[in-house]
């Protein structure tokens, strides 16, 4: 058998596997990568979905994909669905695909185990006396009075729930452990709760369900996880996780392990957040590209490339911290800028009129495709007497270092001849409405024949060939850098920027973009990256800003590098 370990670990969580491999605890690794489906996964379950796939990949191991599914009144299939869909987008696929609702059955039987062990107890206390009976980090808690029930006592309440003969609320299955522990979740924690609502898998079949907490551990050592990988919010939680483990029969002993979560700027990973985002309607959806989901980043035109580039690079470490999301942006505009085709296409058109050139005439301009990629050849470009520029590539009365268009000004038109603003024209308002020029006809692929030198370079369509469009540019969801620590009195609602989306619907793209497929991606010259959005068809068709062209990231790391 070929071995795949490293020579080397580059994370503290490779070191430990390797450690593991090496020393024979484990002869085969197995990860999981375990989310609740009451939601859309997002960038932040993107790094965990890369750490546990690539892991297993890395060391020859295998990963379960698993529906930690043990709260029905937040579950939907809907949510099962997209959740698969983004793993297998991000480039990776399962070993086994698990559920939680699976092992009900046998979660069952092990709390049966831990209560004639006297090790759980039901309590009768309201969730809000269970909340002041807990103490504090200073004060220990207080035992609940139902917490010398006998073994006989609490089998046969606990058979009670389960035979739906308690109404919901009236009492919990709780760990008799020590409500004095310095580690409040160690203060005989809940372990189940009465739910009479149909699971969206086992139906009617329950109306108890296990806590997160209770599951977990249990779940990793029917699967026979070696290594369950977690966010550093699940390190209190690891006592836990290790006594539940080691009280009952289990057939195999999982070990956890945590890593810190992302944090992104100028966004919210709260799923109870990105929910509120999507039922009061502030933005389209799941799956709006203004949202730090996968979905909403893959509407957006990133690549699983891009995703998993982004996760390796920011890498594993023990302490939380906050990534740029210029960074994000930084990942996907490098790899765009190597694979993108280069198209024309004007955001906000103002007309322009060649009086020299011939009415009536169209030829075709030869343009590259990518110059970063000489294979992607080229492509015509029909050229007429009419074309569009961008309106802002104009200005009457221009400052001293303005090098596009203006009165008596020449500028090149990319890939095809110079021209000079001969005479401006204006509707009623005083607005500007076309433009009057003369080119040079023996300039043609946008050099001079005399040599002269021509600073401005400018972007163009035809008129009689150019296809509409509408074009959404995104920005941030939010004005806040850091949107984990709000002003005092202030919510995320004070911080959602206004300006998020800006859609334009009278663009104008070179011939042929309309049919773009769904995702396939551009770059439109000196406007930035794009990608046609799923809402476009062939009369209608609708692009999204990836990324713009400014690359900030690139910038501020280059002068760290000359500090």
């Amino acid at each position: 058998m070929t071995d795949t370990t490293p020579s080397k670990a580059s994370n503290f969580i490779e070191q430990i596997i390797m450690d593991d491999l090496t020393s024979g605890r484990v002869e085969k690794i197995r990860t999981r990568f375990p989310p609740e489906p009451n939601g859309y996964l997002h960038i932040g379950h993107a790094k965990s979905i890369c750490l546990n796939f690539g892991l297993a990949e890395q060391f020859g191991g295998t990963c379960n994909l698993r529906f930690d599914d043990t709260n029905p009144e937040k579950e939907e299939e809907e949510y099962v669905n997209s959740i698969m869909e983004d793993v297998s987008w991000l480039g990776f696929k399962w070993d086994r695909l698990c559920y939680a609702s699976d092992y009900f059955q046998q979660f069952y039987e092990w709390a049966l185990e831990l209560i004639r062990d006297g090790k759980a107890y039901v309590d009768h206390q309201s969730a809000d006396e269970i909340r002041e009976t807990r103490g504090t980090l200073t004060r220990p808690g207080k035992n609940s009075p139902y917490r010398e029930r006998t073994v006989e006592e609490n089998l046969s309440l606990f058979e009670s729930m389960k035979r739906g003969e308690i109404e919901e609320g009236a009492c919990v299955l709780r760990a008799k452990i020590d409500m004095a522990n310095p580690n409040l979740n160690m203060r005989d924690p809940v372990l189940y709760r009465i739910m009479h609502r149909d699971h969206l898998r086992t139906g009617g079949e329950w109306c108890i369900y296990p806590m997160y907490d209770f599951a977990h551990g249990y779940e990793d050592a029917i699967e026979g996880v070696t290594h369950s990988i977690c966010t550093l919010e699940f390190e209190d939680h690891r006592p836990l996780y290790d006594w539940l483990i080691d009280n009952v029969s289990v057939p195999s002993r999982p070990r956890q392990y945590e890593f810190a979560r992302l944090n992104l700027t100028y966004t919210v990973m709260s799923k109870r957040l990105l929910l509120i985002l999507v039922n009061e309607g502030l933005v389209s959806g799941w799956n709006d590209p203004r949202m730090p989901t996968i979905s909403g980043i893959r509407r957006r035109g990133y690549t699983p490339s891009a995703i998993r580039a982004f996760c390796r690079e920011i890498g594993v470490a023990k302490a939380n911290s906050m990534v740029d999301i210029e960074f994000l942006h930084h990942v996907i505009r490098e790899e765009l800028n190597s694979d993108a085709k280069r198209v024309m296409a004007v955001l906000e058109p103002l007309k322009v009129v060649i009086e020299n050139y011939p009415e009536g005439k169209t030829e075709m301009i030869e343009a590259e495709n990518n110059p970063e990629r000489p294979e992607d050849g080229t492509r015509q470009l029909p050229f007429s007497r009419e074309l569009y520029i961008e309106r802002e590539d104009f200005m009457e009365e221009p400052p001293k270092k303005f090098f596009r268009l203006s009165p008596g000004k020449e500028v090149r038109l990319k890939h095809a001849y110079l021209i000079t603003c001969t005479e401006v024209i204006k509707n009623e308002e005083g607005e500007v409405v076309e433009l009057r020029c003369v080119y040079d006809p023996e300039s043609r692929g946008g050099e001079a024949p005399d040599g002269r030198r021509v600073k401005g370079t400018l972007h163009w369509v035809s008129a009689a060939h150019g296809e509409r469009a509408e074009v959404r540019l995104y920005d941030h969801l939010f004005t806040r850098r850091d949107m984990s620590d709000l002003e005092e009195g202030k919510t995320f609602r004070d911080y959602i920027n206004p300006d998020s989306l800006r859609t334009l619907k009278n663009c104008i793209l070179e011939p042929g973009l309309g049919a773009a497929s769904p995702r396939e991606r551009f770059q439109f010259l000196r406007q930035g990256y794009f990608c046609a959005d799923r809402d476009s068809t062939p009369d209608r068709p609708v692009f999204n800003r990836t990324v713009a062209l400014k690359d900030s990231w690139a910038k501020t790391v280059q002068k760290d590098q000359t500090n």
